[in-house]
């Protein structure tokens, strides 16, 4: 890694250190444990969060690193991957500068500095996107997309990762909150109403929508606010905003030169048993299909032959990425389970096809209708 061009400015004792501790044990923390440790958020419980995470986000943090200089097909020397490998030695080095956590004084100032090294790395998602479109670029046109399996396994082992990191961050830097909102411990809602995270969602993908087209489909939102599950709104948020986005780009793309006036996407919200189904419609071509969930594949154009200097630390487009499904899937996955189907509708035109996701959540389900066309006329099949 010394070598490399993104090592420049590191010293190589701390290379050395990030490679000793990227070959550490990382410990696992599930959701429930989360939940049951922060309902009682005292001075000693925070200590050992503190203590915990001082040793545990050096050893995630150095296998990301370390993983971001060996990447296959030139990836790692991309100027987007580049910067967000600085910026995860950048947090590595102040995890390891900051000394032992003993008392109240020093866990208030490490909730500080994780607090500032979460904010360091809210661009990591869009700007390793812009590594893989800068890489898309160089590669063949005919490669196929879904061959590139080290990539794809990388990008879903870093995600994840990171969908970790930030949780445990975000986690105990929330329980520090005096105030926390009603039914809240940390980042969890033990009573989040899906209704309610479905509007704030489909409200921001809609905003990006008028922003990127100067007009927007309408989002009509069906369901029972009052049902609620334990669960982190703001992971569930992402799901939605990006599966309402894609529906809205689709149907705005498809209606913006026509007489027809756009069908609206609905949302709907049904309490039932083990699932939670989240359902879209959104124009992706059929043969787009094996494709949709790997990191090099959007239905629309690359931002970078639009904007070929594009700034590293800014702007989230419309589309063009291809990270928001298979984000949205780790998110997903990391929520107890995980399950994809595709289907074609008799009714719907050869080039369209729709799809859907399980998310399993013990008691509940939630299902997305994304209407493009006249597929609401349709029943959704049994799955």
């Amino acid at each position: 890694m010394a070598a490399r061009k993104a090592a420049v400015g590191f010293s190589k004792d701390l290379i050395e250190e990030v490679h000793r501790w990227g070959a550490m044990k990382q410990t696992g923390v599930s959701l429930r444990y989360m939940m049951e440790f922060g309902s009682r958020p005292t001075p000693r419980n925070l200590l050992i969060s503190a203590q915990f995470l001082h040793k545990e986000l050096p050893i995630r943090i150095a296998r990301r690193a370390i993983e971001l200089d060996s990447l296959p097909y030139g990836l790692s020397q991309k100027p987007a991957v580049l910067k967000v490998r600085d910026w995860y030695l950048d947090s590595f080095r102040d995890l390891r500068s900051f000394p032992d956590i003993k008392d109240k004084n020093d866990e208030l100032e490490f909730t500080q500095m994780i607090k500032m090294i979460k904010v360091r790395h809210n661009n990591v998602v869009p700007v390793m996107a812009l590594g893989v479109q800068q890489l898309k670029k160089d590669l063949n046109p005919k490669i196929d997309y879904e061959d590139l399996d080290e990539i794809h396994q990388f990008l879903d082992r870093f995600y994840m990762s990171r969908i970790g990191i930030r949780m445990l961050i975000g986690q105990h830097v929330a329980l520090h909150d005096p105030n926390p909102p009603p039914n809240c411990v940390g980042y969890i809602d033990t009573k989040m109403s899906p209704v309610e995270v479905a509007r704030s969602a489909s409200e921001d993908a809609r905003s990006i929508c008028l922003r990127e087209y100067g007009s927007s489909p309408d989002i009509n939102i069906y369901g029972d606010p009052k049902f609620t599950f334990p669960y982190v709104p703001t992971h569930l948020h992402l799901m939605v905003f990006e599966l309402v986005k894609n529906s809205l780009r689709a149907v705005q793309e498809r209606f913006m030169d026509s007489d027809k006036v756009a069908p609206p996407v609905r949302i709907i919200v049904a309490d039932g048993l083990e699932d939670v189904t989240i359902k879209a419609g959104g124009g992706i071509p059929r043969s787009g299909l094996p494709r949709i969930f790997t990191y090099l594949y959007s239905t629309a154009k690359n931002p970078l032959d639009e904007q070929p200097d594009i700034d590293l630390g800014t702007a989230t487009t419309m589309a063009g990425y291809g990270y928001g499904l298979p984000i949205s899937r780790l998110y997903a996955r990391e929520a107890l389970g995980w399950e994809q189907h595709n289907f074609k509708s008799p009714n719907v035109p050869n080039d369209y096809t729709y799809t859907y996701s399980l998310l399993s959540l013990q008691a509940q389900m939630l299902t997305f209708t994304c209407p493009v066309w006249e597929i609401l006329k349709n029943p959704c099949p049994e799955r």
